[in-house]
């Protein structure tokens, strides 16, 4: 019988795919120098694919709506303290109120949940965030700590203490800088100052 020869993986091939579906959309605003993704309809189309967009380029109140969600889900991502994020989750609940589902039973052994009400794709998001929020793995997504960047990432550490979206960019830049800042501080310059 052949040895199957395991494949090596990355921390990005254990990131779930709604964890990524919903890094990409907070990904879609803009920071960094980049623009809004929304703002084209090619881009909105693509980023908005994974939770039920068509080919056909979204509604100008559906971007609207997914916009003031999607505000609603990075200001969550920046909470660390989950007594301080009550209003940003009470904010997010009150914008995807128009959002109903109902249980579907209708296959033996299995339940799922219907939209009845609401903007479908809002409804996906929503649907997408109760899956990470009942895992228990919402807090793995963080913003990177450096405040230049603050690119969305989903933190594979088993720690989930992990600060920068990449190490060898975000990570190793803010390292030297924390050296050089240490070194311009040596101590003949503390002793001038006594």
């Amino acid at each position: 019988m052949p040895t199957r020869t395991p494949r090596a993986t990355t921390r990005e091939d254990s990131v779930p795919e709604t964890a990524a579906a919903l890094v990409d959309l907070l990904n879609s605003r803009p920071y960094a120098g980049m623009a809004d993704k929304l703002d084209t309809p090619g881009s909105a189309t693509a980023v908005l694919r994974p939770f039920g967009q068509d080919d056909d380029a979204p509604s100008p109140q559906r971007v609207e709506l997914v916009r003031a969600v999607r505000d609603d889900l990075v200001a969550l991502a920046e909470q660390h303290d989950p007594d301080d994020s009550a209003g940003d989750w009470a904010a997010f609940s009150g914008r995807v109120s128009s959002v109903a589902f109902q249980q579907d039973f209708s296959t033996p052994g299995t339940v799922s949940m219907r939209q009845t009400s609401g903007d479908p794709v809002v409804g996906r998001i929503t649907l997408a965030v109760a899956e990470l929020v009942g895992a228990g793995t919402w807090s793995r997504l963080r913003l990177c700590a450096n405040e230049i960047c603050r690119e969305v990432f989903y933190d594979t550490s088993r720690s989930r203490t992990r600060r920068w979206h990449s190490y060898e960019v975000c990570g190793n830049r803010a390292n030297v800088a924390a050296y050089r800042a240490r070194a311009g501080a040596s101590p003949a310059a503390d002793d001038a100052g006594h």
